[in-house]
């Protein structure tokens, strides 16, 4: 009953019954996972398992973890037999996969938080054996629209954990709002970092709330979510949405935008009309912030967005088509990519990577860029194509804010339904590529978008168990099964209850989850494709 499902797993008769006497066995190099596992198995076992060096002590009633050299990145093998539990690594992350994968062997109660009473902490006999498909397995997480506070946002990186995920891809700036510090332009968050309303509902006509939102995370708190994650195995990747998506920054310091206007953070949902004007002033102003990003977030991949950016004030601007004109730009889409080469071309001199919206194949991009395909997979396809490495999450499989179904009472239902049936059958490999065009795929992610999701129980039910799903797509190969996967989230689910998520059940939104009164904007795939189609004409190659 394991998600996701492993390559292999073979069950025997009998059971290895942890107690007080139980030791987890960790080389120095496995020290921080063991540390993990205690921090992991103490709670609600109340059992000390006390830590020991290989070699130092009976190998019976034991918890071995072990680097076996031999086993591919990240996968890892777990044994459980009469002396105890063995779990093998091809790397250090491949053995917190196997302990995750040991925490789903036990009860579900070993994932509460206080000592449990009456429960037989066992293990079954038999052995696991398993490796991921993709190596980039993901989620996206919005805080510009809604802000997760850290505590709440250190317990979604435990849940991508649970699921063999392996990167957290933060969007942390946009229009409605500004949440990471940056020292040298303190204004980003003095101003950025809130709003004084939100739209309320998805509908054209919505009212605002009339309450003020905001938040940001402090340089400390970044360095450790940071180091929470990297514990857990878990690269966090870094946005700064740029040159659209940018009105909060252009509400802190109105010498960015276009016009000069002073603007406030954008209490609406959409995409607003207000863009960074491409002077050198602007460009230096945000390489000295993408300095500042890449001292806090060592990831290799830096997100610098690129898209849904209007170019209407561009267009009618007088001094943006002398800029043009002096360096030999012909049009916006050229414009775009002069920012976006820029940016990339400085990111480079300190050996990262950009990671981009599909957007930015409208233009010439640096051959390392990789594409985020996310209007459908078309960016896909045209970016393998021309030799670019893919991050595949086309909306219509893997947007976490659209409807989970046509009941009326799903909250604030937007866009096409996107069932839990849609999100298993992902595959970040579009049809139709050669095998060394696949190669290029690096792997997929889900992406949790929060205008509508204005808590962290809102978070829960609009995510789970739909990532789970995901999760599986990315990790397991071969044949998938939908009735299997769902017989295993039932068992699933009673981990996610332990631990405290609000996920939707399969009837649908408790009364609580609905939103009465609140209007969603739902479309039919029909017309939800059309529109995807017309969005991506200009890079389908």
């Amino acid at each position: 009953m394991l998600v996701p499902r492993p390559t292999k797993a073979t069950l025997g008769y009998g059971s290895f019954l942890l107690d007080a006497a139980t030791r987890i066995d960790a080389c120095e190099e496995l020290a921080p996972t063991a540390r993990w596992l205690q921090s992991a198995l103490r709670p609600a076992t109340g059992l000390p398992f006390p830590g020991s060096a290989p070699g130092t002590g009976s190998t019976d009633n034991c918890i071995r973890l072990v680097l076996s050299p031999g086993l591919p990145a990240e996968g890892y093998r777990l044994s459980c037999g009469p002396r105890g539990v063995t779990v093998e690594g091809g790397d250090s992350a491949g053995v917190f996969h196997g302990c995750q994968t040991l925490r789903q062997l036990l009860p579900p109660a070993i994932h509460r938080a206080a000592p449990v009473s009456g429960v037989r902490w066992q293990v079954p006999f038999g052995t696991v054996e398993d490796a991921p498909r993709f190596g980039w397995r993901g989620t996206m997480l919005d805080v510009a629209r809604h802000f997760m506070p850290k505590h709440d946002l250190l317990r979604f990186i435990d849940l991508l954990a649970l699921h063999h995920l392996n990167t957290l891809h933060l969007h942390l700036t946009d229009d409605q709002g500004w949440r990471m510090e940056i020292r040298s332009r303190p204004g980003l968050t003095e101003v950025g970092s809130w709003r004084r309303e939100s739209q309320l509902g998805a509908a054209e006509d919505a009212p605002n709330d009339g309450r003020p939102h905001g938040g940001y995370y402090t340089q400390d708190d970044l360095r450790e979510i940071v180091a929470y994650a990297a514990a857990r195995h878990i690269t966090v990747v870094p946005e700064v949405d740029l040159p659209g998506h940018s009105q909060a920054a252009i509400a802190a310091y109105p010498e960015l935008g276009v016009r000069g206007d002073r603007l406030e953070p954008m209490p609406r949902w959409g995409v607003s009309p207000n863009v960074l004007n491409m002077e050198e002033s602007t460009v230096d102003f945000f390489l000295g912030v993408f300095d500042e990003v890449m001292d806090l977030f060592p990831s290799r991949f830096i997100g610098i967005g690129g898209d849904e950016c209007p170019a209407d004030q561009w267009e009618t601007d007088p001094r943006t088509r002398e800029l043009m004109r002096e360096r030999g730009l012909g049009n916006t889409s050229e414009l775009r990519a002069w920012w976006h080469g820029r940016i990339s071309a400085h990111l480079a001199t300190r050996g990262r990577r950009v990671f981009a919206w599909d957007e930015i194949l409208e233009g010439r991009i640096a051959q390392d860029t990789v594409i985020a395909s996310w209007r459908g997979m078309t960016g896909a396809r045209s970016a393998v194509r021309r030799g670019h490495e893919v991050v595949a999450c086309p909306d219509d499989q893997v947007y976490l804010d659209y409807r989970q179904s046509e009941l009326a009472d799903e909250p604030i239902p937007f866009a096409v339904p996107l069932t839990l049936a849609d999100t298993y059958a992902f595959d970040p490999v579009p049809e139709g590529l050669s095998d060394e065009e696949a190669r290029l795929v690096l792997g997929g992610q889900a992406n949790v978008w929060t205008e509508h999701m204005d808590s962290p129980r809102t978070v829960d039910y609009y995510v789970f168990p739909r990532l789970c799903a995901i999760a599986e797509a990315l990790w397991s190969g071969g044949e998938r099964d939908f009735d299997d996967f769902r017989a295993r989230l039932t068992a699933h689910l009673a981990r996610l209850d332990a631990i405290g998520v609000e996920y939707r059940r399969p009837e649908g939104p408790l009364p609580w989850q609905t939103r009465p009164g609140v209007a969603g904007k739902p479309a039919t795939r029909a017309d939800w494709a059309e529109h995807i189609d017309g969005l991506v004409a200009r890079i389908k190659s």
